[in-house]
Formats: C-alpha cells, sequence, structure tokens
C-alpha cells in the first residue's frame, strides 16, 4: 500500500524529471547551445539550427514548459533567451559529464570539430598574452553574437567573413580566436585559415559561454 510520504515523493522526483525530459533530444540542446550566446528570435533559432519554424517552436515551448527558456513578444516577432546563468551552467555541466561518461562522446567530437591540428591557450594564458600587448583576440562568432556579448577588447570578424578580412587584423600580433565555447568549431576553422595565409593564430581552449560562467569580465549588450 502506497503511503503519503511515498506519493509525494514520487511526484516531486517526476517534477524534476520534467528537467531531463526537455533535455533529452539533440535539437533542444543546440538550442540552449545558441541561447547561451544571447536572446535569438524564433526565426533566427530556426535557421542557425537548420530546423522548420514549426520544429523550432515546438522545441522551444518543450523548455519554456520546463522553464528552461523564457519567451518575450516584439510586435509579432518571439524571442527566446535562458531563463537564467544556472541553465547555462547546467548546459556546460552536462556536456562535462557526458565527455567524462560516454565513450562515445569523444570520438564524436573529433569528427566534428575536425583534426588536432590546432594550437589552443587557457584563459589565463590568454589574459597573460593580451597584457603584454602580445595579442589580438579575435571573435569568429556570428555579429549578433558578439553585440549581445564578447570578451572585452576582442574584435569582431565573422569565420564566414574572415578570407576577405585578413587585412583588417594586425600583421605584427599573434591571434587568439574564439567563438561559443569548447564545442564550436569556428575557432578551429579560423586558426587553420590564418596559418593557411602565414598568421600566426592559436585558439581559445574554451569559449564565450566558459569565459561568462567563470565571473570573466564581458562586453556589449550582457554588460548591462
Amino acid at each position: 500500500m502506497t503511503t503519503a510520504a511515498e506519493s509525494a515523493k514520487g511526484a516531486l522526483f517526476a517534477q524534476l524529471a520534467r528537467i531531463g525530459k526537455a533535455l533529452g533530444n539533440g535539437k533542444r540542446l543546440e538550442l540552449l547551445d545558441l541561447l547561451a550566446q544571447g536572446p535569438r528570435s524564433v526565426a533566427e533559432l530556426a535557421a542557425t539550427a537548420r530546423l522548420g519554424l514549426t520544429t523550432a517552436s515546438a522545441h522551444l515551448q518543450a523548455l519554456k514548459r520546463a522553464g528552461l527558456v523564457t519567451a518575450t513578444r516584439h510586435g509579432t516577432t518571439i524571442e527566446y533567451a535562458l531563463a537564467g546563468e544556472d541553465v547555462a551552467a547546467l548546459w556546460l555541466r552536462l556536456r562535462e559529464v557526458a565527455d567524462a561518461r560516454l565513450a562515445d562522446v569523444g570520438p564524436a567530437t573529433r569528427s566534428y570539430l575536425g583534426p588536432d591540428d590546432t594550437e589552443e591557450i587557457t584563459r589565463e594564458e590568454l589574459l597573460r598574452r593580451v597584457a603584454e600587448g602580445r595579442a589580438v583576440v579575435l571573435d569568429v562568432r556570428p555579429g549578433s553574437e558578439f553585440a549581445a556579448g564578447h570578451i572585452p577588447g576582442a574584435m569582431s570578424i565573422p569565420i564566414d567573413e574572415l578570407a576577405d578580412r585578413l587585412g583588417e587584423i594586425p600583421a605584427d600580433q599573434e591571434i587568439v580566436a574564439y567563438c561559443r565555447g569548447a564545442l564550436c568549431v569556428f575557432s578551429h576553422d579560423a586558426v587553420r585559415l590564418l596559418a593557411a595565409h602565414g598568421r600566426r593564430a592559436v585558439r581559445l581552449a574554451e569559449g564565450f559561454l566558459e569565459w561568462r560562467l567563470a565571473g570573466q569580465p564581458v562586453a556589449g549588450e550582457a554588460a548591462r
């Protein structure tokens, strides 16, 4: 016979399971990864994640029902955002646990990011090189993400524009490229492209999400 306490415990764990259910879809995790860079409209999220509008909206509604994202209407446009920094931290921790516990995550990561042919540096090393005036910090995310928040002093050249804008980057300094996070391919591609043009370039081992969650200073809309 089920007691009142057992019934209450079952109801509690069922509520907690709502978060797990909401996260149990690869495309929803991709949407969280994008929203960790800043608020986005449904249309922007759908285009970036290569989803139909209806499908993207359904995934976002599932995340919203679980309290992981918020939705704000601006005229005819609905803009989504993470519900808080705790959600960004949850997404980061999920990635770390998956990488540590699932043998398939490592090979899948390497398959996506490409060969291990680019040099990476830590956050501390980036700060040291910038303080010494030896490096230019290059943000290769889309311009809208840079505007939402970026490493102070970074210059913005989206990865798909980099080949045509190399002349804008000082030629006498090392370049440290960064993008969304540790699972973002843009910085890898940027370093390969820069190296192919004879430029000295490395990448930040992590990205803007990890930078922000570590309590480092942020410029752009996020700073306000």
